[in-house]
């Protein structure tokens, strides 16, 4: 494997009614709070009056920012950034899922930063400073509670990146899978994709000797994909809503990265593709990774075979590694269509005639990916094949 340095400051707070534990965590940085959430569904299931009194019961001055969207915008953020400027905030409570993490991310850096926040986002600006962030998670999927990661959209210009910096890691985050009970079927489901995505992002490497973290993510995937189709069809299950939300966590906290360096071309084409269209996601990515694994195959048949036999069951007797791993494909498809997952772009009602420009988007930073190298051509050719 490769040399590594781990470290993750986050204090996760995990279970039912840890939600109590909010106004001690925040105190530790201020009073003057800038509550940021989506659009609305903390008001419906409850979560959003319980936190309204657990902070003005403890004498909290609170702010809000409503109307995140799905996929975060920077003009919302630039919303956040000037309340957390013209009020002093001291401390940025994000209540909601990735969505709303990433987005309150970049309030609480760009809001030590004397310029636009966009300037962060495309790495024009280095972050020198942030607002200590918490957040109390309400989706399983991304992961963003446990990691530095954000990704934004900039619907002016149409681009859409991933970005990160050392002040993004939340000082805590409350995870409480009673609060995750209301969402819907839709969103279930594309959180249990995103989850995958991530695991896969990071298995596809090109270390080697990595035994411990091979069956780490093979491991998590199998708990994973035991516990989905059982939670899409019982949604109000607690004991499978767990599962999943430490099953996202883990996916993307960084845990099961240490010794590689994964690939992560294929978010980079569904950011592309969601900049464009402002589509789901998890919806862009379980439509996208079984093309870019078929397109890569032939890079390291013996890797996909093993994840094909080790995750999907492929009975490896008698046949070559690649055709164990278009087997593997195959059950992934078939496993992300069973659980109500969009196949193609058609689903979407995409049609060809802006491939070239979404060829162009993913790639205007160089070629993408680490297991394979993608160039605008390769890119292209998996849109072609994802239509």
């Amino acid at each position: 494997m490769n040399d590594f340095v781990f470290q993750n400051p986050v204090k996760l707070i995990f279970g039912k009614g840890q939600l109590q534990k909010l106004p001690q965590e925040i105190m530790k940085y201020g009073k003057k709070v800038l509550v940021v959430y989506g659009g609305g569904s903390i008001k419906r299931n409850g979560l959003y009056d319980e936190v309204m009194e657990l902070l003005h019961s403890n004498n909290m001055e609170v702010h809000e920012l409503s109307g995140v969207e799905p996929n975060p915008r920077v003009s919302t953020a630039r919303k956040g950034v000037a309340i957390c400027q013209e009020q002093d905030i001291e401390f940025v409570l994000a209540v909601g899922g990735g969505s709303v993490i990433d987005c309150a991310k970049l309030i609480a850096t760009a809001a030590k930063y004397d310029g636009d926040a966009w300037d962060l986002v495309i790495r024009k600006a280095i972050p020198k400073d942030a607002l200590p962030l918490g957040t109390v998670l309400t989706l399983a999927a991304t992961g963003s509670e446990m990691n530095a990661g954000s990704v934004i959209t900039n619907e002016e210009t149409q681009e859409k990146y991933g970005w990160g910096c050392s002040f993004n890691f939340p000082k805590f985050s409350i995870l409480d899978p009673t609060y995750t009970l209301s969402v819907p079927k839709d969103q279930t489901i594309y959180g249990i994709v995103d989850m995958m995505s991530h695991i896969f992002e990071q298995y596809f490497n090109n270390a080697q000797n990595t035994p411990v973290q091979d069956e780490m993510c093979e491991g998590v995937l199998r708990a994973i994909m035991e516990s989905g189709p059982k939670l899409v069809e019982d949604l109000e299950n607690y004991e499978l809503r767990e599962t999943i939300l430490f099953a996202g966590t883990i996916a993307l906290n960084n845990f099961l990265q240490m010794g590689y360096q994964g690939d992560w071309a294929t978010h980079d084409i569904e950011h592309a593709l969601s900049a464009v269209y402002d589509i789901p996601h998890a919806g862009g990515l379980a439509i996208l990774f079984p093309h870019w694994m078929r397109h890569n195959v032939k890079v390291n048949p013996e890797r996909f075979a093993k994840l094909a036999v080790k995750v999907f069951g492929v009975h490896p007797e008698g046949k070559t590694p690649e055709t164990i791993a278009y087997e593997g494909i195959n059950a992934l498809r078939a496993f992300w269509t069973a659980l109500g997952a969009p196949k193609t772009l058609a689903d979407y009602k995409i049609d060809g005639s802006k491939l070239e420009l979404m060829a162009e988007k993913a790639t205007a930073n160089g070629a993408l990916g680490q297991f394979a190298k993608l160039d605008k051509a390769d890119v292209l050719s998996i849109l072609k094949a994802s239509l």
